[in-house]
């Protein structure tokens, strides 16, 4: 499969530091040879990075998302395999590959006026690949949690989950922002608009939705989705606080999982946290956690996705973007 770099069992083995009396993460998952072995492999949940930060700037957005997958696996990796942590849960397919298209995206001209529509093509050439591999994943019975690049992706993975189970999928989105933008250059904005209106979306819960960051636009054409669309303001829970977070989680929950739902988190509704939109204002990263706790245990769940978080930024050593993904990806596994 073109579109997809397998991780033998020699990638991941290169990527653990063993220690005398601990058992590593990296020691106890499992990897494929071939993609067809996805079909007999035990693991319930596959892991998939998607190394590409092209949507991100054909939205205008900071550059950075492609570094996040790295570093939440080789993190990952070396966390403690033990009674919690159920790592042999876990096939580790390897990544999607970019590079072709991170290429093309490097020679064009940021200064140009049509800079960014041009990168829509590319995001097109991406779209392609993950609803291609994540079909592969949902088909074989399993749940793939995706890793990196930016909110773009949210298209791939709801297209691919729907053409698998024949139907349109509920998406729940953890998200200062709606990407529900119109259906112009394909970008990091627009993943959710466009799965809706190509019939691969059928509800939509918006999870932390920032007021002051949402157009006009986007709210009037949201009022007019035949109760398609829910959404929990952030302000309504963090700062008027007319209901608590848990009971804010239930509620979205309960719109979208009866039904096979996808749960989407865009790590820039997390307070600090470094992304292609980072804020001040958001949800405190244990929060996001208890998120996915509450969100993944449901058996109507069909994917994951952890995007936007960038890696290197200046001024944010402080920050291990590695160590907080792999926590989020650890939280998806308790109790599985």
């Amino acid at each position: 499969m073109k579109a997809l770099k397998l991780y033998s069992a020699k990638d991941v083995a290169a990527l653990v530091n063993k220690r005398e009396g601990e058992i590593r993460f990296g020691e106890r998952v499992s990897t494929i040879a071939t993609i067809e072995e996805i079909n007999t492999n035990s693991a319930r949940y596959v892991l998939l990075g998607i190394p590409e930060d092209i949507g991100v700037r054909a939205n205008m957005g900071k550059p950075g998302t492609a570094n996040a997958w790295n570093a939440a696996l080789t993190t990952l990796l070396n966390t403690q395999a033990n009674t919690y942590t159920n790592a042999h849960q876990l096939l580790v397919l390897g990544e999607i590959d970019c590079d072709a298209e991170m290429r093309a995206a490097g020679e064009l001209d940021p200064s140009s006026t049509s800079y960014h529509k041009e990168l829509g093509p590319l995001v097109n050439e991406i779209d392609a690949k993950v609803s291609s591999i994540v079909r592969t994943i949902v088909a074989a019975g399993k749940i793939p949690i995706l890793i990196g690049g930016g909110h773009n992706n949210a298209f791939g993975n709801i297209k691919g989950s729907a053409v698998a189970l024949d139907k349109a999928i509920n998406v729940i989105n953890f998200d200062a922002h709606t990407d529900f933008r119109p259906l112009e250059h394909r970008h990091s904005g627009n993943g959710f608009s466009y799965a809706m209106h190509q019939g691969f979306l059928n509800k939509y819960a918006i999870f932390g939705l920032h007021k002051n960051y949402t157009s006009q636009e986007v709210y009037d054409r949201m009022a007019n989705a035949n109760d398609k669309i829910a959404v929990h303001f952030f302000e309504d829970i963090a700062i008027e606080q007319k209901l608590s977070f848990h009971d804010a989680v239930t509620a979205a929950a309960a719109f979208v999982n009866t039904q096979p739902y996808g749960v989407e988190l865009d790590v820039d509704a997390i307070c600090n946290f470094p992304s292609s939109a980072r804020t001040p204002s958001g949800f405190t990263m244990n929060q996001a956690r208890q998120f996915l706790q509450l969100l993944t245990k449901n058996k109507n769940l069909t994917y994951v996705h952890i995007c936007e978080a960038t890696v290197c930024v200046d001024g944010d050593a402080h920050f291990n973007v590695g160590k907080a993904l792999a926590y989020l990806i650890t939280d998806i596994l308790y109790d599985s």
